[in-house]
C-alpha cells in the first residue's frame, strides 16, 4: 500500500498517530472535540482494529474520543511478553496521561468491556463514567452457543473477508441477519489480526472475572445489551447491572455489534448518558 492509499484508507473522523508508551508502540486514533467535555476512551472487541469504531466516533458529534489498537492487533506491534487486563489498563492510563487527559469517560465493547471494567476499578480517579456494551463479567458468565463460541476462537474472520461474510449473521445476530450490506461495510473496515496477537487477547482474559469487585465500582455506569446476541446473552448484562451499584441497563433490539450496525442510535444513547449531571 502506498502512502497515498494508506492516507485514503484512514477514517476521516480520526487523527491516527503512533505513540510510544513506556517502550510499547500504540497505534492511536484520536477524534478531536469539545475540550469542555470529558473525552471518551474506548476499548474495542477482540481482534478488532480501531477503524471499526469510525462510524460510532463520527456519530458522537462534538465529543472528543480516542481508541488504540491493542498490542498485537491492527497497527500496534505485539509485545514481547503476554499481558493481563491489569497490564493493559495501566498501559491505557499511561497513554491518556501522556496525551494530557486527567479524567476520561470509559467505554468497552465485548472483550473490551472487560478491559473497561478493569480500568474503572484500577484507576477510579481517572474514570468519570463507564459504558459497557455487549459484554460480561468475564469467566463467570452465561456463554453463548458452543458453535458460535468455537468460531470466535480463531481470528479467521478478520483474515478472510469471505469467511466473515459467511458467519457474521450467525455469530453476531441482529441486523446482520437482515441486511447483508452491513456485513460488507463491516468487512471493509477490517485490517487483519495476527494469530499471535489474537492468542494474546484470548490468553489475557483467561480466568479473569470482575465479579469479586464489581460492587466497589462507584462510577455511574450504562450497560447496553442486544436482545439478539448469540455471543453474550442478555442475562450477562443483567448480572452486571445487579452487581454494579450505580448502574442501569438498556436493551437494544439488535445483535452483538449494534455499535457497528446502528452507530447513530448507539451514539445518541451514550451521549445522553454522558451528558447527564
Amino acid at each position: 500500500m502506498t502512502r497515498a492509499q494508506a492516507a485514503a484508507a484512514e477514517p476521516s473522523s480520526f487523527e491516527i498517530r503512533m505513540v510510544d508508551v513506556g517502550g510499547q508502540l500504540l497505534r492511536v486514533g484520536l477524534k478531536q472535540g469539545d475540550k469542555r467535555k470529558p473525552a471518551l476512551l474506548m476499548f474495542n472487541g477482540i481482534g478488532a482494529n480501531l477503524e471499526l469504531a469510525a462510524p460510532f466516533f463520527e456519530a458522537l458529534g462534538d465529543r472528543e474520543a480516542l481508541i488504540f489498537d491493542i498490542p498485537g492487533i491492527g497497527g500496534s506491534p505485539a509485545p514481547l511478553l503476554p499481558y493481563r487486563p491489569s497490564t493493559l489498563a495501566a498501559l491505557a492510563h499511561d497513554l491518556i496521561v501522556q496525551l494530557g487527559y486527567e479524567r476520561v469517560d470509559v467505554s468497552g465493547v465485548s472483550w473490551g468491556g472487560g478491559l473497561a471494567q478493569q480500568f474503572a476499578f484500577q484507576f477510579p480517579k481517572a474514570c468519570r463514567k463507564l459504558v459497557l456494551v455487549a459484554t460480561s463479567a468475564g469467566m463467570i458468565m452465561v456463554p453463548g452457543a458452543p458453535n458460535v463460541l468455537m468460531k470466535m476462537a480463531s481470528p479467521k474472520r478478520y483474515l478472510d473477508r469471505d469467511y466473515m461474510r459467511s458467519i457474521a449473521a450467525e455469530i453476531y445476530g441482529g441486523a446482520f441477519r437482515r441486511n447483508p450490506h452491513l456485513i460488507e461495510r463491516h468487512a471493509a473496515g477490517m485490517r487483519g489480526s495476527t494469530q499471535y496477537g489474537y492468542a494474546l487477547q484470548l490468553l489475557g482474559m483467561l480466568g479473569w472475572t470482575s465479579v469479586p469487585w464489581l460492587w466497589m465500582l462507584q462510577q455511574p455506569t450504562l450497560i447496553l445489551s442486544g436482545t439478539d446476541d448469540p455471543l453474550i446473552p442478555v442475562v450477562n448484562a443483567k448480572l452486571l447491572a445487579t452487581l454494579i451499584p450505580n448502574a442501569r441497563l438498556e436493551l437494544v433490539d439488535d445483535g452483538h455489534l449494534f455499535v457497528v450496525t446502528d452507530p447513530e442510535r448507539t451514539a445518541r444513547m451514550v451521549e445522553a448518558f454522558l451528558d447527564e449531571a
